[in-house]
């Protein structure tokens, strides 16, 4: 952080927001709220505990779905994040997210929003079953013992393991993902990416950036969660 800082200023530890929030817009709003309809439809009628099974099976169902949507914008995203890393000739320079989407489409074709499209669902289809279901376990473990309460320390505890196991799970499709949808032009699938990665970087270069990414992605499980609970209690105040 403190060399991207000194080198490219401090904003740019924002690039590519935009195409984040519109990724989150997408992927993450399809995916939590395809995950709650499938637990409602495929979970038991009479009150009692969803099996974990079932939880897995709404997770994989709801993050292939949330994983197409969020394709483009991801394309965009990576990009964005990873132009500061070009040579100049070669950065892009998208101003912003729909400026990206726009451009890709002219300049390389629409099929080029779908770069990636094989990896990210994999990706999502983890991230679902590893973040939400991993939520709901550690949630449902912690409320059985006499220490916890459905409330705010219940939901930050929960959201923080929740978050340790979805950046370990998906940290190898997280490296590939990023460097199938950074390249362009190249037709490499994510099997020949991995094979190439493993072989010319060893086993450990799949887990790339852990720490940056559980830096990102424990923040923003622990807000996501503890957000979305205090809407549900709005929301069934309400009705």
């Amino acid at each position: 952080m403190i060399n991207v800082a000194r080198h490219e200023g401090f904003f740019a530890l924002y690039t590519g927001l935009s195409a984040s929030l519109l990724r989150q817009g997408t992927y993450s709003t399809v995916r939590f709220g395809t995950y709650d309809l499938l637990k409602e439809k495929f979970g038991p009628k009479d009150g009692s505990r969803i099996p974990v099974s079932t939880m897995l099976l709404c997770g994989v169902l709801a993050g292939c779905v949330g994983g197409g949507f969020g394709n483009p914008a991801d394309v965009v995203n990576i990009r964005m994040v990873n132009d500061g890393k070009l040579p100049k000739e070669q950065q892009r320079h998208y101003k912003h997210a729909f400026d990206g989407l726009f451009r890709i489409v002219k300049e390389e074709g629409p099929a080029q929003l779908m770069r990636g499209l094989g990896p990210n669902m994999n990706r999502a289809i983890l991230m679902t079953s590893s973040q939400l279901v991993s939520y709901d376990g550690f949630k449902r473990q912690l409320l059985a013992t006499p220490w916890f309460k459905d409330n705010l320390a219940t939901h930050f505890a929960s959201s923080l393991l929740a978050g340790l196991v979805a950046t370990t799970v998906c940290a190898p499709l997280d490296v590939l993902k990023t460097r199938i949808m950074n390249s362009s032009g190249s037709s490499t699938s994510s099997t020949q990416m991995f094979f190439h990665i493993v072989k010319s970087e060893g086993p450990t270069a799949l887990f790339k950036g852990w720490l940056p990414a559980f830096l990102r992605l424990g923040p923003h499980t622990i807000v996501t969660f503890i957000v979305l609970e205090q809407l549900k209690v709005m929301v069934h105040q309400k009705k």
